[in-house]
């Protein structure tokens, strides 16, 4: 499995942006793809999660109501999209698949997911 993303940019506070996580290779409807995020000086997070068969999806607290995550099977994308954006947002974002069949859930552990892209940055002016 390979995972590209691509998406990010300068934008100001409030704007948006829309990330992509195309994926390529053989995945399962019971992988889960969550979104990253690492500040400078700051571990890596996760933002949001959802099943690749699309019917679970979740977000951390600090982006919930402003992003979306979903998932486009004709493309083997999922998106993330990200409205009223803060500076506090700013960071370099990851996709990454956490494959076989675990239990529904937005795992925090990186080190759970096997597959990772390259990272896109984001970077909110105020």
């Amino acid at each position: 499995v390979q995972l590209q993303a691509s998406g990010g940019g300068l934008v100001q506070a409030g704007g948006s942006l829309r990330l992509s996580c195309a994926a390529s290779g053989r995945i399962f409807s019971s992988y889960i793809v969550g979104w990253f995020r690492q500040a400078p000086g700051n571990e890596r997070e996760v933002v949001s999660a959802i099943r690749w068969s699309g019917l679970n999806t979740a977000y951390a607290d600090s982006v919930k109501g402003r992003f979306t995550i979903s998932r486009d099977n004709a493309r083997n994308t999922v998106y993330l999209q990200m409205n009223s954006l803060k500076p506090e947002d700013t960071a370099v974002y990851y996709c990454a698949i956490l494959g076989g069949s675990y239990v529904w859930g937005m795992y925090s552990n990186a080190r759970a997911y096997e597959y990772w892209g390259q990272g896109t940055q984001v970077t909110v002016s105020s």
